[in-house]
């Protein structure tokens, strides 16, 4: 029978970025190397795992190892594992693609890098395509896999020379696992030659030398000579030579559990290229915590805080980073179980010993090990955070902070905890992060609450009518910008016993109203009122303006204007909840109308003031109007007018 061979085209997508790796002027082409021994060691770990579950999946073949093959004369680096290997199936899944949540991502990551020459390394590790990464240095790459526990010699052959196309093809290999051979690039003058054992022994003593399995490489190597073949002279002095070359395989990497060792003998270099090899993040970490738990249970663990968010942070595909480990055999990554959602940035790896290899995702939600492992390390993270520097802390914040903050409304028992470490820009900080701690000391003496205001724009949000009576008091507020804000202060009702209140809701009881004055508006606004019926449940005198004519807000418990925006944004249809319209009755404008008002209620003008007041007021938080174009002709009917 035909051995089945098809040809594909690569997506556009896929080949632009291909195009960029391959003409990529990124200086540390080294990286190759770092990401196909990565992707041969989660390989290993797959199977290893696997037979713990299927012991007959090894067959005789159970020493792992991953074997590196340069070749000066052909011009080729070969590196094989046997790993998992992978079907056809798998082949044109993982192989022939890029990750359908990445390329997007990808693409966008790239356009914001624009006007940088050198291609950005850690989107090769974190966008799934560190397999792509060997096309900075071969012309062609030849792929060999055979899946564990297929039929034997069952195999698949995949071949591409990145340009534009690649073939996929049955064929056979003797043993499990992938063999992938890169066929180099002409060497350019000052390039590295990867076919150079001490380079190759360089790249993988700094980049893969914690990897749990043997790297093993024929290297030439001296030999001593047998007693008998020295040549000597008549008082038995060697006078030629003592050794001899020989070709001999040598493991290349200390395969030193990283998180097993103790501390004070791990260097900060070490740490650091661990990380990388676990994150796939070129940058170094922030901070890192290497725990060593002792006692009726026993676990390793090492955390790393990044430095920069990834970009699929906040995507639904996100995977978590922690990596579990039981006496070192991997049983799984992307472990949720380990670390709440808002700490999903952490990487890391945990090994708990005493966890048994069989365990599934569900049997791990119950664990009482894996929950106490993960209420321990959520403990030292927070004391981490607790201890940090302001400034240090500030740009963890900068990158975390909107992941952090979900914690207030999805975490109960550490809500307190969380609420300390969460930071806010206001009203009087010039664009510098504020804690609650601080915003509460710095409260005026007669100030009860703190006071907030949500939307999306920082400018926006400064400038709010809304603020404008606080803003006269001297009375500070937190500009909230992040969409996950309108879920803290939902669960955040207090801080240190000071209620949060809204700039935008409810009554602010800043000063009593004006009665009498009151009293004079009311027929007024029950006439805005009857004209603006559909659009508004009220019209009622300002409590929050002072320079401004009008604005909308809503009662206490009604949804802000801004939680409107993003239910609607995410394809949902909250209900609809009319808004007060607030005016502001020591305003010329206001007065004038009211004059207009009094001495002809029948004139035409006043339905088109009142629809002015009320679309003046959404403008001024940003909102969108519904019929911009008489907006624009009044405006530009009033100017006429003003100007004779």
């Amino acid at each position: 029978m035909e051995a089945k061979q098809e040809t594909h085209q690569f997506k556009t997508e896929v080949q632009q970025i291909l195009n960029l790796i391959i003409n990529s002027l990124y200086s540390n082409q080294d990286i190759f190397l770092r990401e196909l021994i990565s992707n041969a060691s989660d390989a290993i770990d797959k199977v290893r795992y696997k037979a713990e579950i299927e012991p007959g999946i090894l067959g005789e073949d159970s020493e792992f190892k991953i074997q590196l093959k340069p070749d000066a004369i052909k011009q080729t680096f070969e590196i094989s594992d046997n790993g998992i290997g992978m079907t056809y199936e798998e082949v044109m899944e993982n192989i022939g693609t890029i990750a359908k949540s990445g390329t997007a991502s990808f693409m966008e990551a790239l356009e914001h890098a624009k006007g940088h020459e050198t291609l950005i390394p850690e989107l090769i590790g974190q966008f799934g395509v560190g397999f792509y990464s060997a096309f900075m240095v071969a012309d062609k790459i030849t792929l060999v896999t055979r899946s564990a526990g297929v039929d034997v010699n069952k195999a698949v052959k995949w071949v591409s020379a990145g340009d534009g196309s690649y073939t996929v093809e049955e064929t056979e290999k003797a043993n499990r696992g992938t063999t992938i051979t890169l066929a180099l690039k002409k060497k350019e003058k000052d390039d590295k030659d990867y076919t150079d054992q001490w380079t190759v022994r360089g790249i993988v003593k700094q980049h893969s030398d914690f990897v749990g399995y043997p790297i093993a490489m024929e290297v030439e190597r001296d030999e001593p000579l047998p007693d008998e073949e020295v040549i000597k002279d008549k008082d038995g002095k060697p006078i030629g030579a003592t050794t001899r070359k020989v070709m001999g395989e040598e493991t290349l990497n200390s395969m030193k559990a990283i998180w097993a060792r103790n501390s004070n003998d791990v260097k900060d270099e070490e740490y650091e290229e661990f990380y990388k090899h676990l994150s796939h993040d070129w940058n170094p970490p922030m901070e890192r915590l290497h725990l060593k738990f002792e006692g009726t249970t026993e676990y390793d663990a090492l955390l790393y805080i990044p430095s920069k968010a990834p970009f699929d942070l906040f995507t639904p595909e996100r995977r978590h980073g922690i990596h579990l480990y039981s006496k070192r055999v991997f049983i799984m990554d992307d472990c949720k179980e380990l670390m709440p959602e808002y700490f999903r940035f952490v990487k890391g790896v945990v090994d708990a010993s005493d966890l048994n290899l069989n365990v599934s995702r569900e049997i791990l939600q119950q664990d009482r090990l894996v929950l106490n492992i993960r209420k321990n390390l959520v403990k030292k993270l927070f004391d981490l955070l607790d201890k940090m520097d302001v400034e240090k802390y500030n740009q963890l914040y900068d990158e975390f902070g909107a992941v952090l903050k979900e914690g207030i409304h999805t975490d109960p028992d550490s809500k307190d905890k969380i609420a300390t470490l969460i930071r806010y820009k206001t009203t009087k900080s010039e664009d510098s992060w504020v804690s609650l701690d601080e915003y509460v000391k710095n409260m005026k003496a007669d100030q009860k609450d703190i006071f907030y205001i949500t939307g999306d724009k920082l400018s926006a949000l400064i400038n709010s009518p809304h603020l404008e009576r606080l803003k006269e008091k001297d009375f500070e507020v937190l500009l909230m910008t992040d969409p996950v804000d309108e879920w803290v202060v939902q669960s955040l009702t207090e801080y240190d016993g000071k209620p949060l209140k809204s700039a935008e809701k409810g009554d602010l009881d800043l000063d009593a109203v004006d009665e009498t004055k009151k009293e004079a508006y009311n027929a007024l606004f029950g006439f805005i009122k009857g004209h603006l019926e559909n659009k508004i449940k009220e019209v009622k005198p300002s409590s929050r303006l002072k320079d401004s004519v009008s604005c909308l807000s809503g009662d206490t418990w009604d949804m802000s204007a801004y939680m409107e925006k993003l239910l609607k944004a995410s394809g949902q249809k909250p209900n609809e909840v009319k808004r007060v319209l607030e005016l502001n009755m020591d305003h010329p404008v206001v007065e004038k109308i009211k004059t207009l008002f009094e001495n002809d209620r029948d004139n035409p003008e006043l339905k088109d003031f009142s629809h002015l007041l009320f679309d003046m007021a959404v403008v001024s938080e940003g909102g969108k109007l519904d019929n911009p174009a008489r907006f624009s002709k009044m405006v530009g009917d009033l100017m006429s007018r003003a100007m004779g």
